[in-house]
């Protein structure tokens, strides 16, 4: 489930972008697949690693790790497939997808600590 949380928020950022642009989504899905394929890949790759060492990948640590590698690789396939990497670009990029990979994570911690907090009330009662 959290792969797919992280891919479809991907999907949404590469989507974003192209819609910013003027560039077609529905009516150009190849060039929404060549916008999006460098950073889905990336993804994979961190949760592959993720899933490998046995890392809860809903946790905000592993989330830093996860949009780390989607940012970078992402950046660098990009790169290495003739798109553009402009600075502009790649700070909208570190920070939307930093909003996006870590913002539903930070969520999803407060309201564990939420939870923990109101179980140890009961239990104190």
């Amino acid at each position: 489930m959290v792969i797919l949380i992280d891919l479809v928020l991907v999907a949404v950022f590469c989507v974003i972008g192209r819609l910013s642009h003027a560039e077609g989504i529905l009516g150009d899905l190849p060039g929404l697949a060549n916008t999006a394929w460098p950073f889905l890949l990336a993804t994979l790759i961190a949760h592959a690693v993720l899933l490998w060492r046995r890392t809860q990948a809903d946790r905000v640590l592993p989330g830093v790790f996860v949009w780390a590698v989607t940012v970078v690789l992402g950046l660098l396939l990009r790169w290495i497939s003739g798109q553009g990497t402009a600075l502009p670009f790649v700070i909208v990029t570190a920070l939307t997808l930093a909003a996006f990979l870590l913002g539903w994570r930070a969520v999803l911690a407060l309201v564990r600590r939420m939870r923990r907090r109101q179980g140890d009330g009961a239990r104190a009662d």
